[in-house]
């Protein structure tokens, strides 16, 4: 049985929310175990019961964020690049980014980035740029 729209959506939607996060741990060139930590409990906490979505093998889609992350952690790609994805995917399905999901959006980035002696001058910048475009 093939996926429907919706699958590919949710699968699409929690990658890219995969690739911001990595983005903020990321910013200052070292992701920092407090960091993953913070992250990790904020996915079981608060993405895994934000909605229902399961992928093909019927896991909550959702841990997408955290397979996304991982892999990038363990690849080491350019954290600017990873917001930049993050963020034309964002301007192409503002429809997918409520209120509520904006929120979430940034009360995860805002933990991660202040997980670790308090946020630094790249982690201040980036959240920055994300408060900017979460706004639109």
């Amino acid at each position: 049985m093939g996926r429907d729209l919706h699958s590919y959506t949710a699968d699409s939607f929690y990658i890219h929310l995969g690739k911001l996060f990595y983005a903020v741990a990321a910013v200052d060139k070292v992701v920092k175990e407090e960091e993953v930590d913070t992250f990790k409990k904020i996915v079981e906490n608060q993405w895994l019961k934000f909605d229902k979505f399961e992928d093909e093998f019927g896991t909550d889609a959702a841990y997408q964020i955290e397979i996304i992350f991982d892999w990038l952690d363990e690849n080491d790609p350019e954290p600017g690049e990873a917001y930049l994805e993050f963020e034309d995917y964002y301007k192409e399905h503002q429809r997918l980014f409520t209120p509520k999901v904006k929120q979430m959006i940034w009360k995860t980035a805002d933990a991660i980035a202040a997980s670790y002696a308090g946020k630094n001058k790249s982690e201040l910048i980036l959240l920055s740029k994300l408060k900017s475009l979460l706004k639109n």
